[in-house]
């Protein structure tokens, strides 16, 4: 059996295989054109699907370095804060040392209370700067307006305790918890506090008398853990009634000390409780001095209000004048300590965001490696390719133009 093949069939053969080639040819200049092997997903699905997966690995560490960024910015301004912070309480702490210079005049303090109050005034403007970019780096959980207002009543946070966070896979903080660094000091020093107790027989104390902010002796026996609301309360009573200055030791108004001979300057031990201090001056008969436990309710903006308020106090008592001073100086370094802390805190953030930054680059170049080896194009191999279809094309060109010249009628046309 014979097997015809038409001249119109050998035609249809070669113009589709010429189309076939073109059409591989085209696509190849497509890729080359593009640098992409997968320029649509019919090209390769699964390929196509890793480079989704992947661009969108790359878009979220963006938006991670963008969240960085920003908290990187922040922190940085805080930073910037606190030590202007540092550096006015320090200022203030020089200024209650001269203040307690004992041949200054009524009209010399006042002066220095001046001087504190524009360093007070100078700490809420820094309490409210602004982050640049419509809140405020202290502003806690957000606020539009400044988060601190000074009022009659001394100044008062008015914004939302904790910190802003972005939004990020990491923990990027956008502001600063306000309330905590401004006013959440620790009280007295750290563990009690000390203070005049007045009079038993009513009024202020009368006589010369001052207590210091004491010290821990013995922490097992200490009466303050953190969180106890019942802790005990104690007092140094001062008495002539034996000829000589004595003083009881009171917890809760229970004796745990009686009769003990005063020596001015000499370390007081209260009784079992892990605690000492010391008293300075001659109290007068009836003088007393109050013990009790530390919290952290203390405000730089209030402490500052006080010693103004000493020192701008005429004819005042030298043991008053003594017993404000070192009350304040207590309170400064507590207050510094805490501001120190913070600042740590924000140092430690801006160290962490380094290797934050590092994880999110690391990241990026894997989901852009990914990516690339999904879709991007060997060019070596593509042009080598691409050099060979053409050169396929032009034989089946050739090709065609041999089979136009083979027809029939060429042939009898000859």
């Amino acid at each position: 059996m014979t097997m015809r093949i038409a001249t119109s069939y050998a035609y249809d053969q070669t113009i589709f295989n010429l189309q076939q080639r073109q059409q591989t040819l085209s696509q190849s200049q497509v890729q080359l054109t593009s640098g992409k092997r997968v320029n649509a997903a019919s090209d390769d699905p699964t390929a196509a699907a890793r480079a989704e997966r992947a661009l969108a690995a790359i878009a979220r560490n963006e938006a991670n370095q963008r969240s960085l960024d920003a908290s990187r910015n922040v922190m940085n301004i805080t930073e910037s804060a606190l030590g202007d912070t540092v550096e006015l309480i320090q200022s203030a702490r020089e200024t209650l040392v001269a203040a307690g210079n004992g041949s200054y005049t009524d009209g010399e303090r006042k002066a220095l209370a001046v001087k504190l109050r524009e360093i007070r005034n100078q700490l809420l403007s820094v309490a409210n700067r602004p982050d640049g970019g419509g809140g405020f780096v202290f502003g806690g959980q957000g606020s539009s307006t400044p988060p601190f207002v000074d009022t009659p009543n001394g100044v008062e946070f008015r914004g939302q305790g904790g910190e802003a966070l972005a939004s990020s896979s990491e923990r990027l903080a956008l502001t600063v918890d306000g309330r905590q660094t401004w006013l959440k000091a620790r009280t007295g020093n750290g563990v009690f506090t000390t203070a005049l107790g007045g009079n038993i027989n009513g009024g202020a104390n009368q006589g010369t008398g001052w207590i210091n902010a004491g010290a821990v002796s013995n922490p097992a026996q200490l009466p303050y853990p953190s969180g106890n609301p019942g802790a005990p309360q104690y007092s140094i009573q001062f008495s002539t009634a034996s000829g000589s200055l004595t003083y009881d030791v009171l917890e809760d108004g229970a004796p745990l000390a009686t009769g003990v001979t005063y020596e001015a300057g000499k370390t007081i031990d209260i009784p079992g409780r892990g605690m000492t201090v010391t008293v300075s001056g001659t109290p007068a008969e009836g003088d007393s001095f109050t013990i009790g436990g530390a919290s952290n309710t203390l405000s730089v903006f209030d402490s500052l209000d006080r010693m103004i308020l000493a020192l701008n106090s005429e004819n005042a008592p030298g043991s008053e004048v003594r017993q404000a001073v070192n009350l304040g100086m207590t309170e400064i370094d507590s207050i510094l300590g805490n501001v120190q802390s913070t600042r740590s805190a924000v140092g430690e953030s801006l160290n962490r965001m380094e290797s934050i930054e590092s994880r999110i680059s690391a990241l990026k170049l894997a989901a852009e490696t990914d990516r690339s080896n999904a879709e991007d194009l060997d060019m070596v191999e593509a042009i080598s390719r691409f050099q060979n279809q053409q050169a396929g094309y032009e034989a089946a060109l050739k090709s065609y133009a041999s089979v136009q010249r083979m027809s029939l009628l060429n042939y009898l046309n000859v």
